[in-house]
Parts: C-alpha cells; sequence; structure tokens
C-alpha cells in the first residue's frame, strides 16, 4: 500500500480551502490547512507535507511569496523539505507575478477562479514529475562549453556555475537529452511540467526567456535555445 501523500493549504478563503479539501480527500491525500502566512508557516514547522498550494495575497504581514522564501530557505524547514512542490494560488495573473513566483523556484501557478478538478490534476502531476524525479538517476551531459549534471542538478557554462530555479533546471534537463530534437509548448507542458489539457503555454514561452537570459550572451539572438517558428524550440549545443 502506498504512502498516503499530505497536501498544504495555505489560503485565507475558508470556501476554497474546504472545496479543495474535499476534492483532494476523495483522490486519497490527506490535508492540513492554514488561512495566513504565520499560521502556515507555524503548521510547516510542526507537519511534513508532500506539495504546498499557496496563496499570493495573505493577511498578516506575510504574503504567499515570503512563505515560498522561507520554505525554500530556511533550516527548520527540512522536515518538509527545502524542495517540496510549490503550486500558487492566486487572483493575480500577471507576468510579473509568474517570473517572481519561478525566480523561487515555485512549480506551478494557478489563477483563480479555477476548477478544483483541475488543480488537482495539476496536484498529482506536480507530484508524479517530483517522484519520476528521485527514481531516475541519470549520468550528467557534456557539450564543448555546457556541463548539466541531473544529480547535483547542476550547470556549468564556460567554466562558471549558473543558478537556475528547480523547473529551469527540469526544462533544460530535458532539451540537454534530446538536443536537436523539436519540441512543441504542448509537448514541453507534458514532459516537464506534467500535464497537458490544463497547460498555460505561456508559462513555456515565461520559461524559456528566462533560461535564455541565463544561457545565451545575447538573449535576443540564441544560439542554445532556438525557436522554430511555427512549431516550438530546440536546442543546438556546441558538439
Amino acid at each position: 500500500m502506498s504512502k498516503t501523500q499530505t497536501i498544504c493549504i495555505i489560503d485565507d478563503e475558508a470556501t476554497l480551502r474546504d472545496v479543495v479539501r474535499r476534492y483532494l480527500e476523495v483522490d486519497g491525500f490527506s490535508v492540513i490547512e492554514a488561512d495566513t502566512g504565520v499560521s502556515g508557516l507555524a503548521l510547516l514547522r510542526e507537519k511534513h507535507a508532500d506539495l504546498i498550494l499557496l496563496d499570493i495575497m495573505l493577511p498578516g504581514g506575510i504574503d504567499g511569496f515570503s512563505v515560498a522564501r522561507t520554505v525554500r530557505n530556511a533550516p527548520e524547514y527540512a522536515g518538509t523539505q527545502s524542495g517540496v512542490p510549490i503550486i500558487m494560488l492566486t487572483s493575480r495573473g500577471n507576468e510579473v507575478d509568474r517570473l517572481a513566483g519561478f525566480d523561487l523556484g515555485v512549480d506551478d501557478y494557478v489563477v483563480k477562479p479555477f476548477s478544483p478538478r483541475e488543480l488537482v490534476a495539476r496536484v498529482k502531476a506536480v507530484l508524479r514529475r517530483v517522484g519520476s524525479d528521485n527514481e531516475m538517476a541519470e549520468k550528467p551531459v557534456e557539450f564543448k562549453h555546457l556541463q548539466v549534471d541531473p544529480i547535483r542538478r547542476s550547470v556549468i557554462l564556460k567554466g562558471q556555475p549558473i543558478t537556475l530555479t528547480a523547473r529551469e533546471f527540469d526544462l533544460l534537463w530535458l532539451f540537454a537529452r534530446h538536443p536537436q530534437q523539436v519540441f512543441t509548448r504542448e509537448q514541453l507542458l507534458n514532459q516537464v511540467w506534467g500535464y497537458e489539457f490544463y497547460g498555460d503555454e505561456s508559462t513555456v514561452t515565461v520559461h524559456i526567456r528566462r533560461l535564455r537570459e541565463k544561457l545565451e550572451s545575447d538573449p535576443a539572438q540564441p544560439t542554445y535555445l532556438q525557436t522554430v517558428w511555427g512549431v516550438g524550440y530546440k536546442f543546438e549545443p556546441e558538439l
């Protein structure tokens, strides 16, 4: 029998928490809840969570970005693991918010109002991806000026380490394993984010842009991550 996974919901809307909790419990998840950033951090210090559903706009002076940053970096959350998946729940859907969340290593971003079934599907997809990452240790990939190590989750470009968020690394690792292969945005959503029907293709566009800013000497004229117009993207390393 598989271990029951625990989802932590941090959101000040009681009705939303109740609806999401019911849907998650029907699918076999255990749920813990908090209604502020302060109480959410206190809860996560005491209890393990396998995934966090986190609202951005929280009362009490600590917003969702601050909660995510604290969980990612503070040692007292080791029981939850610094790499615990985080899905942001928010009514704010602009690109600035997305970039801020992705820079913190947030795994997904769901804009309110949303379908509870869609949310549960995303929860399952993220947890499947995390489980697959933990089970499949692969050898590093090396090109002329670029080394990508999936075990250390490290990237070295021209002898210098490059800092990537968790999802940026996942995207680059997919490309690195399949140089010169063209991927559509739908394929990237399915293979990196783990879902297809519910995906938002702008998420891929944002991550490609961020990767180019970190990898390319001129992001406006990329050499590594090239656009294949009308199709998607491909990875062209120097061999």
